[in-house]
């Protein structure tokens, strides 16, 4: 290993990949550092069942990275090295008490028909939605897609109302504002449409009230409709496993089982790092840390010499956590409501906005809800590699969970241990998919659950289990994210940069902080 490099990165997370892979090409010397003994971060895949089954450890869905800046620039090169994609025509459903069911798939009228049979206005309004997203996308795709600069985002503000018009612009600001609840109540009439778009807000730490929220339910029913969804071929790692053959055929290094103690520094410079065993290594350019804002400050022991920021990054806040339960399979769920849902990647089990927003509500509190929502991926439907012939995966994100358990909202669990609680509760959730699809429990060939605590000690950006590195309410995101001044990663300290999820534009797959921070330290 040498001890010195242009750039040092600290954390092997896929937005510290592609930063570390476009510098790379811009000729900087650079070193990643992952205290894991995996790259990826939340993007990797392993046998964690039985053997001949590989799971998405934590993100599953890559469709945020096929439409990336990123993919875009070097797609091409990564295809080279072994990135393969596996679509999803039939995207995600929700199945129902009532025994009912909907779900989005992209071919031609399936959509419209399913939304008809619960409303033919719904069904206009959706025609409606899908006319006017392609101009709608191009601006939030934009806006989420450069980086929050006040000069740049003022430009594309500039352009929107020159081209759009004064109150097509309000509206769309009105929609980056509203809640998942707003908006959907006021667009469609079936409370069935509305609950299974707004499931997708729980995937981002926004339940059905929470300002800020709508676009995430919008962006994802009209992207998926559009373009379907991608899932990795043979495992989400296909992404990390193609960034770090071109990370290290342009000369990078990777080496995971490193965790760094401390951010060196010279005269109010960031000049390098240290690792556990003491080890020192210097950066000439700069050093670039891929973590939570509550980690940064343990790599400044405390302090950067800006009060100010210092407070702002010891109050970042954490959504509630997930729990993981992966699956190894003699067979598909039997969904009682169709046999149509076995061709669905997702199957959410979130049954009303009421119950997402009493889940949401007791997991911040503390409690263990007593009815979690469940994001039910099914991906050997899309890419059967994943399992042995015959069999199958199950990736169950249980969603909003608290990381500390105080007690259960239920009154059935009264340890508050999460090593003790996570396989009782485990059981609870399996039980919720057994209402939907009976036998399940029968299929189960082998079953490993993975805490919120364990997520995190994983990956210590995902504190608490937060999967998306940190809540995206209105006053954490945008502007605010990590903080107002330093969405674009900049911190006090000369030479030191923040990226990953905790950055603008935040969560996913999109790799854009560490794109962006690449682009402007490397001239572009």
């Amino acid at each position: 290993m040498s001890q010195q490099y242009d750039a040092i990165i600290i954390g092997a997370g896929l937005n510290s990949l592609a930063c570390a892979a476009h510098l790379g090409v811009k000729g900087w010397r650079v070193a990643v550092f992952e205290q894991a003994e995996t790259p990826g971060g939340a993007v990797k895949t392993l046998e964690l069942t039985a053997p001949g089954f590989r799971h998405d450890w934590a993100a599953m869905n890559l469709s945020l990275f096929a439409g990336s800046a990123f993919f875009k620039a070097y797609g091409e090169d990564l295809g080279k090295y072994g990135l393969a994609f596996a679509p999803a025509s039939h995207c995600f459903a929700s199945v129902f008490d009532d025994g009912k069911w909907f779900g989005v798939s992209t071919g031609a009228g399936e959509t419209r028909a399913r939304i008809a049979a619960f409303s033919e206005a719904d069904a206009e309004t959706w025609d409606r939605l899908c006319g006017e997203f392609p101009g709608t996308a191009e601006i939030i795709f934009a806006l989420l897609g450069n980086p929050m600069q006040m000069h740049v985002q003022g430009r594309l503000l500039a352009k929107t109302l020159f081209r759009k018009g004064f109150s097509w612009t309000a509206e769309l600001v009105r929609l980056l504002l509203s809640s998942p609840r707003q908006f959907l109540t006021e667009t469609f009439q079936s409370e069935h449409i509305r609950t299974t778009l707004a499931a997708w807000g729980m995937h981002l730490d926004f339940a059905p009230d929470m300002a800020g929220g709508a676009v995430f339910p919008y962006l994802e029913s009209m992207a998926n409709q559009h373009f379907g969804m991608v899932i990795g071929q043979g495992g989400a790692d296909t992404v990390t496993r193609a960034v770090v053959t071109k990370i290290e055929a342009d000369g990078g290094e990777i080496h995971c089982g490193k965790r760094v103690s401390k951010v060196l520094r010279e005269g109010g410079k960031a000049i390098g790092i240290e690792l556990d065993d003491g080890t020192q290594i210097k950066a000439r350019k700069a050093v670039i840390a891929n973590v939570a804002p509550s980690g940064l400050m343990d790599l400044l022991e405390g302090q950067s010499g800006d009060e100010t920021f210092d407070g702002k990054m010891r109050g970042f806040s954490h959504a509630p956590g997930t729990m993981m339960i992966h699956l190894a399979l003699d067979g598909l769920p039997e969904w009682s409501a169709s046999e149509e849902l076995k061709q669905f990647a997702y199957v959410h089990i979130a049954p009303s906005l009421d119950q997402m927003a009493r889940t949401y509500q007791q997991a911040k509190a503390g409690l263990l809800p007593d009815e979690p929502v469940l994001v039910v991926g099914q991906p050997t439907v899309v890419d059967p590699s994943r399992a042995p012939e015959g069999k199958h995966t199950l990736w169950v994100q249980v969603r909003m969970v608290p990381g500390e358990i105080k007690a259960d909202a239920a009154g059935e669990i009264t340890s508050t241990d999460w090593a003790e609680v996570k396989e009782i509760y485990a059981d609870r959730a399996i039980a919720i998919i057994e209402r939907h699809a009976p036998g399940l429990a029968q299929k189960i060939i082998h079953r490993t659950v993975v805490s919120p605590l364990e997520l995190q000690a994983d990956n210590p950006n995902l504190v608490g289990g937060d999967q998306i590195a940190g809540s995206h309410h209105l006053s954490q995101n945008f502007l605010f994210r990590p903080a107002l001044g330093h969405a674009t990663g900049k911190t006090p300290i000369d030479g030191l940069h923040l990226t990953g999820a905790s950055v603008w534009p935040g969560a996913g797959t999109g790799a854009g902080s560490g794109y962006m921070l690449a682009q402007k330290l490397g001239g572009k």
